[in-house]
């Protein structure tokens, strides 16, 4: 009486239970679920048909669209590995991963062509699939399905074990690593984010977060499961975004904090509709952020918490009873905490560097490790990554926190972003959270500069919210109203924008190297 556990069983309940209403909106297009069904079935086919078999990887680069929105589905389907490329890597990254992954097959968006471009004659294998558009020489994705036969899914032919996709990491410190992430884990972190964010079919989701980043942290699936409707945002343009919310009814919407404050800053020019359940993650969402979105734009915040190897999310910050009542400073605060282990995703523990638990009293740190469904197999091709990822039957995600006493847990801070200035450790979490309380502040991250005397100082980068100004002086002197002397910044660098991972992280590493010049002209942000 078993039956494989993979989120492809939840979107063909979708499928089957709600036919008629609308599974697609955008621009000039209503999709039914019937409709979607059939062009998921016409897609598997197709892959089948030009010999993609079972374990075969098959490649995606491309923005969020409907296109994408079916691969994440029909690839699968027949058992084959879909691989989400981030959109915003260079050549050689590229080159990187279709070596790395062996992909034997790349469905590749037309805006995303020209970064691709000088790599594809080193494939001279690798058939090119080209989605919303035409390129010479390359099959278009449309006369794929409109000659393929159709393929109805059959949930047995799927095994539970199998590798659903493989997720290459940001790459921000080191070379991508590939996540080899099942059928299995996929659908216990699509049914924790259904019972965590309660989507319904009178829901109308927004598709921000990037796809390719931990396969939309379960929503390629969540909401097709449910019979919501999806309207994919191809860039992340606040003003279009907001936009597409007034035009649908956007219910809920999943966002790294910096596209929560670019959203603040576009609902400046025209009033952002209230009501919209966010999910947010990707980054620790400062209690200034989460405070701004729910007072200035009346949406409601959820936060979780997790990594790529944990399929999207280990938490999420449940909102205790009568959470709406309290002040609103107090509930942003709480809400930046990442929280309690999501119901199906384990253990999730905070611990020594003996294993032991650390003290639930909001100050001790310690590493969160977890195991549980939802943890990767392990890194493809790299048996060492993956030995030292899950060293003792735990998986170490690298995140230092704190537990409070009623057992939410808190992250300070990465190990590798940690501050030791003269022998004391400066989190630079608690750092960016003083200067986000400065009205003045959009955007800022703090990291490490040498320092002859006492090995490391803090440095601050910001960037300012629109027609706001203030001088490294003023925040400086803001910084030591709010901390201990030693964790205020002994430097302010003014930048436009922080320089981000496509799925909102900041990529600190280059913040480093600007750091170690007097005025933090370093690489080009």
């Amino acid at each position: 009486m078993e039956v494989p556990l993979s989120p492809l069983a939840l979107v063909a309940r979708g499928l089957r239970l709600y036919p008629e209403r609308p599974a697609v909106l955008d621009d000039g297009l209503e999709l039914s679920y019937r409709d979607f069904g059939r062009r998921l079935e016409l897609l598997s086919g197709a892959l089948l048909r030009r010999g993609v078999m079972q374990g075969d990887r098959v490649a995606l680069l491309a923005p969020n669209t409907l296109e994408s929105l079916e691969c994440y589905s029909g690839v699968p389907r027949i058992g084959a590995i879909l691989v989400p490329l981030n959109t915003r890597l260079g050549p050689a990254e590229y080159r990187y991963i279709l070596e790395h992954s062996g992909s034997r097959l790349l469905l590749l968006d037309i805006s995303c062509y020209g970064r691709v471009a000088e790599v594809l004659p080193e494939f001279p294998d690798l058939e090119v699939i080209v989605q919303r558009g035409e390129i010479p020489g390359y099959l278009s994705y449309d006369d794929l399905l409109a000659k393929s036969p159709s393929l109805p899914f059959d949930p047995e032919a799927i095994r539970e074990d199998q590798v659903l996709s493989l997720n290459y990491t940001s790459g921000t410190t080191a070379r991508p690593k590939g996540v080899r992430l099942t059928h299995r884990s996929a659908y216990i972190n699509t049914v924790n984010m259904l019972l965590a964010m309660r989507p319904t079919a009178e829901d109308v989701h927004l598709h921000v977060a990037p796809m390719f980043h931990a396969n939309g942290w379960g929503f390629v699936w969540a909401t097709l499961a449910v019979g919501a409707a999806n309207v994919p945002l191809p860039a992340v343009e606040p003003h279009d975004a907001l936009r597409r919310i007034r035009a649908y009814g956007v219910t809920t919407l999943c966002a790294a904090p910096t596209v929560l404050t670019m959203l603040l800053g576009a609902a400046t020019d025209e009033p952002a509709p209230p009501g919209v359940h966010v999910a947010v993650a990707g980054a620790a969402p400062p209690a200034a952020v989460i405070r701004r979105v729910e007072d200035e734009l009346g949406w409601t915040v959820q936060h979780f918490y997790g990594l790529t190897e944990t399929t999207a999310f280990l938490t999420y910050n449940e909102p205790p009873k009568g959470i709406a009542d309290w002040p609103l400073l107090a509930r942003a605060s709480f809400k930046a905490r990442q929280g309690v282990e999501l119901p199906l995703a384990g253990q999730v523990r905070v611990v020594r560097e003996d294993m032991s638990d650390v003290t639930p009293d909001g100050q001790e740190m310690g590493e969160v490790v977890a195991r549980g469904n939802v943890i990767m197999e392990g890194y493809y091709r790299d048996e060492e990554a993956t030995r030292l990822a899950l060293q003792g039957g735990w998986f170490h995600t690298g995140d230092l926190a704190v537990r409070h006493p009623d057992g939410y847990i808190e992250i300070r801070d990465r190990q590798k972003d940690m501050i030791i200035s003269g022998g004391e450790n400066i989190p630079s979490l608690e750092v960016e959270g003083a200067l986000y309380r400065h009205p003045a502040v959009a955007q800022a991250a703090v990291v490490a500069a040498p320092h002859p005397h006492w090995g490391e100082t803090p440095v601050a980068f910001v960037a300012l919210r629109s027609g706001a100004s203030a001088s490294e002086a003023e925040l400086i002197a803001h910084c030591r109203t709010l901390l201990t002397h030693y964790k205020v910044p002994s430097r302010v660098v003014f930048v436009d924008e922080l320089p981000r991972t496509a799925s909102g992280k900041i990529q600190k590493f280059l913040l480093r190297e600007m750091a170690k010049t007097p005025e933090g002209d370093g690489p080009t942000v």
